[in-house]
């Protein structure tokens, strides 16, 4: 419940109790430490959306398997430049889980944080492509340590499930990854809230939905937050709104009316896995590999067979087989697309559309698959795969970005974007992968974007290069800055 002081007026609010929010409430407490922060969070618990291990893919996104970072141009060089980017905000994000562990911030980091190998499997004519793509990256001393092999009984070693009953005659190719991690965001994102609420000034508000935001020219953001319990409707103001509410961001984005949110709208992919249920098929796989995904398929798509930790349990999924929904949260309503559109978006999500056919025929198809289509798709990466190993599983609900292009008329983005009004006192955080994986590195461009006089100050900076050692550095470009903040972190993070 609310107190007359915090009906009043709050520094920030942070809508969305997921990994954005834990990120940034952390961050800007320990920059400014008399700030005050009111966090409100529709459903009864932290990080049961986008940051569920359920619903997150958890490869702690560094760019060492994914095939789709780094794609291959038609003159067929491989641009590895989204990879490179990925990788060092991901080392990023390392960095400050550290700051938070040795400062008992956050405690016991094998709870959400583990060593787990990051593969990449081909076959056939995608050999070729992944030979380029190793070659590409060991350009960059990000990937050092990349191992490569066509050979059969090299791969039947790094993953034996992947392997077994497979053609002898069929050509196959496999790259590995030691230092991949596998990241429970669930467990992490709700640890920094337990730290996050025990500070001064800050409260955190579960089963309260905000319905609208507003203002006055140039004054503050006036919240009005019903409280899903009691049943009550209240209303708040703040200088500063963080809109981290994963799929249902886009909305309340466009509630704010702020000249930069017109032309956005969102295209909603929900998703499936199977899940391994037998423990000895299980316990035989210990890697994240991950394949290439259809033509057409969104990003969030790309076929893994992927070993995670979940509440300390070796889990085995596969998939995630991609879908269709209005819903723009996993728990949320299927009117959700519909009361998204305006017309200001109207015409970028038809143009959109049309540029993006092959994807709507994937959906369709993906939408129709039978137990029996699923099974073959994972048989390609296990042949020995039998039906009653796995059981399908609801996996997260993700809303694609489109937004109004000049030449195109509308472009469905595949990543993550902040939108923020111009004199930066809202901001919202739009899109999917590999968005929790590089948050900290989104919360840090969010800062200085909409508080450039702090961000830029003398208090600020020095905060920051304490919490995140390469700040302000180019750890793409270092490779002993590289090596340095890797092997504290992989000591303190205990990898």
């Amino acid at each position: 419940m609310f107190t007359r002081k915090e009906e009043k007026h709050a520094d920030v609010i942070l809508i969305g109790a997921g990994i954005m929010s834990a990120t940034l409430g952390l961050l800007l407490k320990e920059l400014e430490p008399s700030i005050t922060i009111e966090i409100f969070e529709r459903l009864d618990i932290a990080a049961a959306e986008s940051s569920d291990a359920w619903n997150n893919a958890g490869t702690g996104h560094s760019a060492f398997c994914e095939l789709n970072y780094t794609p291959e141009h038609e003159d067929g060089t491989i641009d590895i430049s989204k990879a490179v980017k990925i990788a060092a905000s991901f080392e990023v994000s390392k960095q400050f889980w550290a700051y938070l562990t040795e400062r008992n911030i956050l405690t016991n980091p094998n709870a959400f944080i583990e060593s787990i190998p990051h593969m990449s499997f081909v076959w056939d004519d995608n050999v070729d492509y992944l030979k380029k793509r190793y070659d590409a990256l060991q350009t960059c001393h990000l990937f050092r340590g990349m191992q490569y092999s066509e050979d059969p009984a090299q791969l039947q070693e790094w993953m034996p499930l992947v392997m077994e009953g497979r053609d002898a005659a069929q050509r196959v190719a496999a790259t590995k990854m030691n230092l991949g991690t596998d990241v429970n965001f669930g467990t992490l994102t709700r640890n920094m809230f337990t730290h996050l609420e025990k500070f001064p000034g800050v409260a955190i508000h579960f089963n309260h939905e905000v319905e609208d935001i507003d203002r006055d020219d140039h004054g503050p953001w006036r919240l009005k937050v019903r409280d899903d319990v009691f049943g009550e409707t209240r209303k708040l103001n703040a200088k500063f709104v963080f809109i981290g509410a994963g799929g249902g961001s886009l909305p309340l984005l466009l509630r704010s009316g702020i000249p930069e949110s017109k032309g956005y709208g969102g295209f909603p992919v929900s998703g499936q896995w199977l899940k391994c249920v037998n423990e000895t098929v299980i316990a035989k796989h210990h890697a994240k590999v991950y394949g290439k995904a259809a033509v057409g398929s969104p990003p969030m798509s790309v076929p893994h067979l992927d070993t995670r930790m979940i509440r300390g349990k070796q889990e085995l999924l596969f998939g995630p087989y991609a879908g269709f929904s209005t819903r723009f949260l996993k728990q949320g309503s299927l009117m959700d697309l519909p009361k998204s559109l305006r017309f200001s978006n109207i015409a970028p999500m038809v143009m959109a559309g049309i540029h993006n056919i092959p994807l709507t025929k994937y959906l369709i198809e993906q939408v129709r698959q039978t137990p029996e289509e699923r099974l073959a798709a994972l048989k390609e990466y296990m042949p020995n795969a039998v039906m009653e190993d796995w059981e399908l599983e609801t996996a997260g609900q993700r809303v694609q970005v489109i937004k109004k292009d000049d030449e195109e008329g509308g472009v469905l983005e595949f990543g993550t974007e902040v939108v923020s009004a111009a004199d930066g006192s809202i901001a919202a955080l739009l899109g999917a992968s590999p968005g929790a994986s590089t948050a900290v590195s989104i919360m840090l461009d969010l800062l200085q974007r909409c508080f450039p006089e702090k961000f830029a100050g003398t208090v600020w900076q020095n905060k920051l290069k304490e919490m995140i050692p390469s700040f302000g550095r180019h750890i793409d470009k270092d490779e002993t800055l590289c090596n340095e903040t890797r092997a504290w972190t992989h000591r303190v993070l205990q990898l």
